[in-house]
């Protein structure tokens, strides 16, 4: 098996290999372009998303500056707002519903490595999708973990570190991310 099919299948992977590095360093391009474009120039900025990504809702900004690992495995519902310093690592799928904030320097990361050190050494990594549901606030300097699911009517406190599945209709905080308090959906 390549290490690109490696990788698209959820096994560990080569990140390094010439095709995947090839994916991150059209990434990296494609980010540089984003984030020079005039911060008056909304439609521009709006525009080169939904060429950049694997899919882009109405009504979405994503602030400087932005990071992801490949681009085409984000997919973002409508009313979008990604603050200051967002990086997005798509290895894997990144699903983002309607009527999502992520305040800044937040991080979403569907990419982890080996914690043996041999692993490492061999730049192995592994990836594994994540899901976000509708009605989302993440806020300052929240970190998403490859492989979980945010539920509906979510609101993730500022620092977090989300490590397991959050259920609909919750408030979660702390390192790791736990829930203390059920939400009110007052749609």
């Amino acid at each position: 098996m390549k290490e690109i099919d490696k990788l698209k299948a959820g096994l560990e992977y080569c990140y390094d290999d010439e095709e995947v590095d090839a994916i991150k360093q059209n990434a990296i391009k494609n980010c540089r372009i984003y984030n020079s474009i005039d911060d008056g120039d909304r439609q521009k900025q709006y525009d080169f998303l939904c060429e950049m990504l694997g899919s882009v809702g109405d009504d979405v900004w994503i602030a400087k500056t932005f990071s992801c690992d490949n681009g085409k495995n984000i997919f973002i519902g409508n009313n979008f707002s990604g603050n200051f310093n967002l990086t997005i690592l798509d290895v894997k799928e990144v699903y983002i519903g309607n009527n999502v904030m992520i305040g800044p320097n937040s991080t979403i990361t569907t990419v982890g490595h080996p914690i043996t050190p041999k692993g490492r050494r061999d730049h192995l990594a592994q990836g594994s999708e994540i899901r976000i549901g509708d009605d989302v606030w993440l806020g300052a300097n929240v970190t998403v973990l490859p492989g979980v699911t945010i539920g509906n009517n979510v609101v993730v406190g500022a620092g977090a570190v989300v490590n397991k599945d959050i259920p609909d209709n919750s408030l979660a905080v702390g390192v790791p991310a736990k829930v203390i308090k059920e939400i009110e959906n007052d749609l």
